[in-house]
């Protein structure tokens, strides 16, 4: 155990001989689900595989994830620990919020189940979400002892019936430590979670707008961006979501021109992928670690995505755009 990054990242150094080739989505885009399965056997995903359906590539991602993932904060302590804790806690964030949107939308369980990707919960706290009827049930559902969502969560269904604005508090309790925490840490590791931040008030700002006019949205606002700043996140919330246009001269070129929360959530995830591989190379600091770790969800949501297209049939263009990223 080491209380740097050096020993993490020689670790995950091996572990990034397991990920897997584009050859490899390329291919699983465009066969049967039969032949889907064998594919997916003969990667390391295949240790995993007891069986032939879709729980069971399910499972299969989670369990492979869990012991090639999961386990790094076990290996290491201080900064480089609490880097691995945060890149946790926010992918369980975005897990938490998929699924508090479908209900809203009326998704069916396996779409919603598709898109979920790394984290730190368990399986059967995942299923245990999906299938509350709502934020205050998943509020009780959410038993992870320590876990800061699951007070967060309690906080936020008892303040407000709509998922939207129960998003909206969970980000806020959420972004307002770890924008400080990232700082602390520094390197790539900070630049990324700036990053993230100016995407979580652009979201925030499609999700105001969504609601058709909140009173104060600027309480939602969170400090310390640069390029959302707070007259354009109110642009945006009032329904100006032309405004984004703005960005088009920024690091955030690539959300200009956006018009829909899931069109931002699309192109924004490709955004933050690519924020992170400049990571890569940094192998005594946490930009290694925070590489591996965005890439391995990124694998994971897509074999669940691209497991569906094949087992319900569906043609390509159903899912090239949640697939892919250019």
């Amino acid at each position: 155990m080491a209380d740097d990054f050096g020993y993490l990242g020689a670790r995950v150094r091996v572990r990034r001989a397991e990920i897997l080739p584009e050859g490899f989505f390329n291919e699983a885009a465009r066969v049967n689900f039969e032949d889907f399965l064998r594919l997916l056997a003969d990667t390391p995903y295949g240790d995993y595989l007891t069986g032939r359906s879709l729980p069971d590539v399910d499972r299969a991602v989670s369990e492979q994830f869990a012991h090639r993932v999961a386990d790094l904060p076990a290996l290491a302590s201080g900064d480089a620990r609490e880097a691995i804790r945060l890149l946790f806690l926010r992918a369980d964030l975005a897990n938490v919020k998929a699924i508090l949107r479908a209900k809203a939308t009326g998704r069916p369980a396996e779409e919603v189940r598709s898109r979920l990707a790394g984290g730190s919960l368990p399986e059967a706290v995942l299923q245990a979400l999906i299938e509350a009827p709502d934020a205050a049930a998943m509020a009780q559902a959410l038993v992870v002892p320590g876990h800061p969502l699951a007070k967060a969560l309690r906080q936020a269904a008892a303040a407000s019936s709509d998922p939207y604005e129960v998003e909206l508090l969970l980000d806020r309790a959420f972004f307002a430590d770890l924008a400080r925490r990232a700082s602390q840490i520094g390197g790539p590791f900070a630049a990324y979670f700036k990053t993230e931040l100016e995407v979580a008030n652009l979201a925030t700002g499609f999700k105001l707008a969504a609601l058709g006019g909140v009173e104060n949205p600027e309480r939602f606002f969170l400090p310390g961006t640069q390029y959302v700043t707070l007259p354009l996140f109110l642009r945006v919330a009032g329904g100006e979501l032309a405004a984004v246009d703005e960005l088009s001269n920024t690091p955030l070129a690539d959300l200009a021109g956006v018009r829909s929360l899931a069109e931002l959530e699309r192109k924004a995830r490709c955004l933050l992928l690519a924020r992170a591989h400049r990571g890569a190379t940094d192998a005594l600091g946490p930009g290694l670690v925070l590489d591996y770790v965005r890439t391995k969800e990124w694998e994971g949501a897509r074999i669940r995505l691209l497991a569906r297209r094949a087992y319900y049939r569906l043609p390509i263009e159903a899912v090239e755009k949640e697939a892919s990223c250019p």
